[in-house]
Parts: C-alpha cells; sequence; structure tokens
C-alpha cells in the first residue's frame, strides 16, 4: 500500500468587526384627524410589521362585581364585527398571514397584530373593523365566559400562580382592583354577558384615548392612506378619563402559607411594592436587581442553586404595575422560586442572609461591570424584531414616558456606578419590609418559618 499523505486546507478563522454605533429607534408621532395617536418606525429589512395599540381601558375602570369583563372585551374584539361573523374574521386573518392577540392589564387593553409587509393595508382594515364595530355576539361572549372559568382552576392550582393570587391579596386593601385577579374571579366572571360587555367597550375604547404604534419595513406602503383609510375611518367621542388613585400597599414583614398538604416542593414568592420607571432610581435599581437574581450567576443562584442546592433557579425582579408621569405609579419588587418543603426554612433563612449581607456590604466592582455589560450589551440583540421594537415603544406610551426613554435609559445604566446600585437594590429589598408567600405543605414548613422571625406567620386554604 503506498502512503497516503492526508492534507486539510484551513481556513482563516474570521474576526469581529468594528462594532456600529446603537441606540434604540426613535419613533416619528403624528395624530389622526380623529385624534388616536400614531407612533411608526421605519425598520429595513423588517418584512413582518409589528402594530401595537393601546386603549385606554384599565382595570380599575372594571364595575364593581365584574372584574374580568376587560378581559373578555378584549378575546370577543376578534370575535366578529359588523362585516365578518367570528369564523369570517379568523379566516381572514389567516388569508393575510395575520395574527392578532389581545389582553387586558392594569394600564388598559393591548391589541397586537403582526402581519407581513405585503398584506398591511388588508390586516389593518380587518383591526379597525375590529375596534369600530364589534359584533359582541352573545354567543361568542357565552364561549369566551365558559372558557374563562374553565381556566380558573388550573390557574389556582398552579403555585406559581396562586402565590401571586395570594401575594396581591395580602399587599392591597380588599377594596382596590389591585387585589383581585387580573382576569377576574369565578365569582365575578360569570356574572358578564354580553350587555356588560358591549358597555365597557362603549364606555372607554374610542380612538380619540387610543396609541397605535406600526414597526416594520414600511418601504412602498403608503402609511398615510392605509391609517387615514382604515383607523382613521374609526370614529367615537373621547371617554372621561378613568380616576386613577395611587393604591395603598401595605408590605409590612408578614408570612402568608398557602396549604397545599403533601406537597413535596414550596413556591416562594416574596415582595413589596417600589417605585415606577418615572423615579430617577429606576436604572440604579434594574442594576442592582439583575445583580441580586437576574441571572444563574446572581448572589441568589450562587449560594441557593449552587452552594447550598436547595432550587433549580431563583429571581429577583421588578414589574411595573402602573406607571404614572405624576409620580403615583407602582412597581412590583419581587424575588420568586421553588425549593424543596424539607429545605424552605433553611432556604428562606439563607436568602435573607443575603439580602442583610448585601445591605451591609454592597455590590462588587466586578458584579457590576458584569451586570451593564450583558444589559447593555444585549439591547442591539433584544429589539433585532419589529414586535420587540413595538412592544416597547407601546409600553412607553401606555407609561407615559417620552420616546427617548429607552435609548436614554442604556445611557444611564453605562454610568450607574457600583455604591449606587448597591444603595438602589438595598433599598428596594429591606429585610424588615417584605412580604413572603409560600405555597406548600404548611404542617411541614409552618414551624421552621416561624422560627426565622421574619414576620407573623398566617396559614390559608389552598
Amino acid at each position: 500500500m503506498s502512503d497516503v499523505t492526508a492534507s486539510m486546507q484551513l481556513h482563516p478563522r474570521p474576526t469581529a468587526g468594528e462594532p456600529r454605533p446603537w441606540a434604540f429607534p426613535a419613533p416619528e408621532r403624528a395624530t389622526l384627524p380623529n385624534g388616536l395617536t400614531v407612533l411608526r418606525s421605519h425598520r429595513p429589512g423588517q418584512q413582518v410589521v409589528a402594530v401595537e395599540l393601546n386603549l385606554t381601558a384599565p382595570l380599575a375602570a372594571e364595575p364593581t362585581g365584574l372584574e374580568g369583563v376587560a378581559t373578555i372585551m378584549a378575546r370577543a374584539l376578534s370575535e366578529g364585527t359588523d362585516r365578518h361573523t367570528a369564523e369570517e374574521f379568523a379566516a381572514e386573518l389567516e388569508r393575510c398571514g395575520a395574527t392578532l392577540d389581545t389582553h387586558a392589564d392594569h394600564p388598559g387593553v393591548r391589541v397586537s397584530l403582526e402581519v407581513p409587509a405585503s398584506r398591511f393595508d388588508r390586516a389593518l382594515r380587518l383591526l379597525a373593523d375590529a375596534l369600530r364595530a364589534p359584533a359582541f355576539p352573545e354567543h361568542e361572549i357565552e364561549r369566551l365566559v365558559r372558557n374563562r372559568l374553565d381556566e380558573i382552576p388550573h390557574e389556582l392550582g398552579n403555585p406559581s400562580r396562586r402565590a401571586a393570587m395570594a401575594l396581591y391579596d395580602t399587599l392591597f386593601p380588599a377594596d382596590s382592583r389591585m387585589s383581585k385577579p387580573r382576569q377576574g374571579t369565578a365569582a365575578s366572571v360569570e356574572r358578564i354577558d354580553a350587555k356588560a360587555v358591549r358597555a365597557f367597550y362603549e364606555a372607554h375604547v374610542r380612538p380619540a384615548s387610543t396609541a397605535v404604534v406600526v414597526v416594520g419595513d414600511l418601504t412602498g406602503i403608503d402609511v398615510d392612506a392605509v391609517l387615514k383609510d382604515t383607523l382613521g375611518a374609526w370614529t367615537g367621542q373621547s371617554p372621561a378619563v378613568p380616576a386613577w388613585e395611587p393604591p395603598v400597599a401595605d408590605d409590612t414583614g408578614r408570612v402568608v402559607i398557602v396549604n397545599r398538604p403533601g406537597s413535596v416542593q414550596t413556591q416562594l414568592l416574596i415582595a413589596r411594592t417600589g417605585p415606577d420607571r418615572h423615579d430617577p432610581v429606576w436604572a440604579a435599581q434594574r442594576l442592582g436587581v439583575y445583580c441580586l437574581g437576574g441571572t444563574i450567576t446572581s448572589r441568589l443562584d450562587r449560594v441557593l442553586r449552587e452552594e447550598k442546592g436547595y432550587t433549580y433557579g431563583i429571581r429577583a425582579f421588578a414589574q411595573v404595575l402602573r406607571s404614572r408621569a405624576d409620580g403615583t405609579g407602582l412597581s412590583l419588587l419581587g424575588i420568586r422560586g421553588s425549593v424543596a418543603t424539607d429545605v424552605t426554612g433553611p432556604a428562606l433563612a439563607d436568602l435573607f442572609q443575603v439580602l442583610r449581607t448585601l445591605a451591609a456590604e454592597g455590590l462588587t466592582d466586578e458584579e457590576r461591570d458584569a451586570a451593564v455589560q450583558f444589559l447593555v450589551g444585549v439591547a442591539p440583540l433584544s429589539f433585532e424584531t419589529a414586535a420587540a421594537v413595538a412592544g416597547t415603544l407601546a409600553d412607553q406610551v401606555e407609561e407615559e414616558l417620552p420616546d427617548d426613554y429607552q435609548a436614554r435609559l442604556y445611557v444611564r445604566l453605562a454610568e450607574t456606578g457600583t455604591v449606587e446600585a448597591s444603595t438602589a437594590v438595598s433599598r428596594a429589598f429591606p429585610t424588615d419590609r417584605l412580604v413572603t408567600v409560600l405555597v406548600g405543605d404548611a404542617e411541614q414548613i409552618a414551624e421552621p418559618v416561624r422560627a426565622l422571625g421574619i414576620g407573623e406567620v398566617t396559614v390559608i386554604d389552598g
């Protein structure tokens, strides 16, 4: 056999190019003759156009005893119009290659549409019909109510959802809409009918209090003409601005155990209320919360997951509940995760010790630098799609923030120092002002938790 010499041609390793300047896109603003606010952003190459609508129909505007009517109304917007039955409407959306989603939350109702740019006008006409003349047929409303009632037992059975329900019920007074589930209770949902849905729609859904965000490759699309012929044809009086009373939250340190006999895990939710994104502390707080529990390398995971093996993961977060330019908004600052039942007491003890150590010693420069590198560095990837940009612009409108807020936030994050971030996160999670909700076996976890001295312990049925 002759010798065979194997040869391999190696290509040079590609090298990274020079980073290009990036900033969150600034939208163009306009107002249609009917009062509807328009924000648009041309994103070359994004052939799927994203549309977000903010309807000023907050949960606080729901009639007492009919909590959940905003959710049913939102879902019913795609269940037929004066031109199409529910089946015809769905078929027309499918022919456009479009998707339409809706949801109701404390700030209002959000409607999201994604459609190929080539069918933008057809899909927007359907969306305009849904807003202009929804049919709200009785049989469809009855079906949506039944579907919602079927969802509630599953939510109550989910430990994470059950913990959230118990937390809001504990944090806020009983007469506050914040204290009740966003999509209503079984008792309130079963009272909802087509008449109630129509009344809520007529009271709150109007073009003059609506904003639409359009993001995508708008090359060749006469956006002004399309908007004029579709959403611009929607008429209606301006509704009264819904009253907003800042809810009073009681974050006195205490523990609520939702009893689940025989549970092999305990769901943890530890939280209090804090400032919204209008507060100057938001950037430093976001940086500090990320260092505390934003990733698998954060302090909480490093102790509870890596060192102790109590959990598969635990996270800290800051979630805006309602944001207001007048400074009366609020957010939820929290820590969530799950641990094995038999280590619930030790896991909570170590978690609170992490918070005490953080307050005493602060963050390290290495933690701060890693957080900035991620939060700022990943931003261009986070907003690669039109939907991501549209969603963030709609959030800014909903929260009464300026159009350049997101761009300035990344600059502020990069400028935030270690001491500032340490102070912000320590003030966000004072160990004597946290409400702890545990969903688990009360017989096994109540006494170990009482021994920790983190607040009075109350046990409720699961």
